[in-house]
């Protein structure tokens, strides 16, 4: 049978002197997937993104990148990197950077004009074309470290934390060209703090946390396991006390948020059910209502808390 994987991960483990940054990971990434890998700080996500890209060697396990060793030629040759510090040569034009970049992976010269012209209009850089770097804001350079990626068509896109510190426009700019280049086929690795980003983007998440790989799910099904408690918001016309809501059944916990309360329970339905019988007892209409899911972040937090107490 055909694999069907763009990077398979088995094993991988490198080490710091006598510390453990990545421990024994396995995962696999799909062809056409668009894959998050999450962790906080020093948790071993940047190790594992360098071991991938061909920065710094493992010392046990093996990682391919379609099909090739991760670090040898075949495998840079087919892979695309946008760092999180924007790496372009400032004292260049926009137009140099590519032309440099593509005749670095020595792509024909009147193909590497066609790319680079199609990039910069997808990423609103084109009438810039012709400025130096050294003039451009963080978003423009990030968009332009994205188009350097691109130049030599990847089959396979490594990303670090590109929308970090950019303005609302440049961000929705990034992820909108990351969904083209999905729907195209490309297969992204994407490293991200932002969860609204990874939740919104992603096919599959993984979570890393003290080297070991905590989770591996889609962000729905992350998010339904993130906790056994859901969030009703409610607000009534007239101001109801947290704590007279706290005496109805399947409460677990009260918190007042405003002009509205939020309540923790296990069984949503029938707290639901419970507040309107106590809307219509006590004749105070509903204003707000609101069921709250666990979100990713809670998922998050929860399984790096986890990870964090056993060790």
């Amino acid at each position: 049978m055909e694999n069907k994987s763009t990077i398979t991960v088995e094993g991988l483990t490198k080490y710091y002197g006598n510390f453990l940054a990545v421990d024994h990971v396995i995962f696999n990434v799909n062809h056409g997937e668009l894959f998050g890998f999450l962790g906080p700080n020093g948790a071993g996500k940047t190790t594992t993104v360098r071991i991938l890209t061909g920065v710094i060697n493992a010392e046990e396990g093996s990682a391919l990148v379609m099909g090739y060793p991760a670090g040898s030629l075949q495998a840079k040759q087919l892979s695309g990197v946008v760092p999180e510090l924007a790496n372009a040569y400032i004292d260049l034009s926009t137009w140099d950077n590519l032309m440099l970049m593509a005749e670095l992976y020595r792509v024909r010269a009147s193909e590497a004009k066609r790319r680079a012209e199609a990039l910069l209009q997808e990423v609103g850089l084109h009438e810039k074309r012709n400025h130096l770097v050294k003039t451009f804001s963080l978003g423009m350079r990030k968009r332009l470290i994205l188009c350097l990626a691109l130049v030599s068509e990847p089959h396979v896109l490594f990303l670090d934390e590109p929308t970090s510190g950019l303005d609302v426009q440049s961000t929705r700019l990034i992820r909108g060209t990351l969904r083209k280049l999905r729907n195209e086929g490309k297969t992204i690795f994407l490293t991200t703090h932002n969860m609204d980003e990874a939740n919104e983007l992603c096919d599959r998440v993984a979570i890393i946390n003290h080297g070991k790989l905590v989770a591996i799910d889609t962000p729905e099904r992350l998010r339904i396991g993130a906790g056994r408690f859901h969030v009703v918001e409610i607000g009534f016309e007239s101001p109801v006390a947290a704590e007279t809501l706290s005496q109805l059944p399947s409460v677990d916990k009260v918190e007042e948020a405003g002009n509205k309360v939020k309540i923790y329970t296990e069984n949503p339905c029938g707290l639901v059910a419970s507040l309107v019988d106590f809307s219509r007892a006590h004749s105070l209409p509903m204003v707000a209502l609101n069921i709250l899911t666990p979100s990713l972040e809670d998922a998050f937090v929860r399984l790096t808390e986890e990870v964090g107490h056993d060790r």
